[in-house]
């Protein structure tokens, strides 16, 4: 998390700031569907238009801007589960919504391995993982009630097998389109016959 991020109203990050942090994130998840978690921080920087001292102030560490990256994702891809439970088609928004967690775990090149090497921090994958489990299993539910996924299928086996194609797929040119392609295949055996 960037610093600043949970200090007191009073303290907040400015206008700019915010800006800047967005910026940042935006060119390091690029960057790092790019080249992998060992992406340039320079480069990083350059992408987003803010001097090596800029992306410090506020990523002091690789670690916290990966941390920053993969907790952004998780948030993004749990608040389109929330749009999708609206859907009125609730089979085709469960897969729509898993086709887009394997994109962006095949889009990860690395960055889960990179935050769980060495002593990473032990609540972010877990407390990642539980938001993703419960996105899943509200999306699956309402499939279910539909008839449109088979019943004995958990949201937790869905998203093993997501995560087994991705990670098959991430470091395939095209790694993302390839894990999409695979998962429309896995998903026929997934729907209810």
């Amino acid at each position: 998390m960037p610093q600043g991020a949970d200090k007191p109203a009073g303290q907040r990050m400015r206008a700019d700031a915010r800006r800047n942090v967005g910026r940042i994130l935006a060119a390091a998840e690029a960057l790092i569907a790019e080249d992998g978690a060992e992406a340039s921080l320079e480069e990083i920087a350059r992408r987003a238009g803010v001097g090596s001292a800029t992306l410090h102030r506020h990523f002091p560490t690789r670690r916290a801007l990966l941390e920053a990256v993969f907790k952004d994702r998780v948030a993004a891809l749990c608040a389109q589960a929330d749009d999708l439970t609206a859907a009125a088609d609730p089979g085709k928004a469960l897969f729509t919504w898993l086709r887009a967690v394997g994109v962006h775990a095949a889009a990860n090149r690395g960055l889960s391995a990179s935050l769980t090497r060495n002593g990473g921090d032990p609540t972010l994958g877990g407390g990642c993982h539980d938001m993703i489990l419960s996105a899943g299993e509200r999306l699956l539910a309402r499939a279910r009630a539909a008839d449109a996924v088979r019943p004995e299928i958990t949201a937790l086996q869905l998203l093993k097998l997501v995560g087994a194609i991705s990670l098959a797929s991430e470091r395939d040119a095209d790694g993302p389109s390839e894990a999409d392609h695979l998962l429309a295949i896995a998903f026929d055996g997934v729907r209810l016959r």
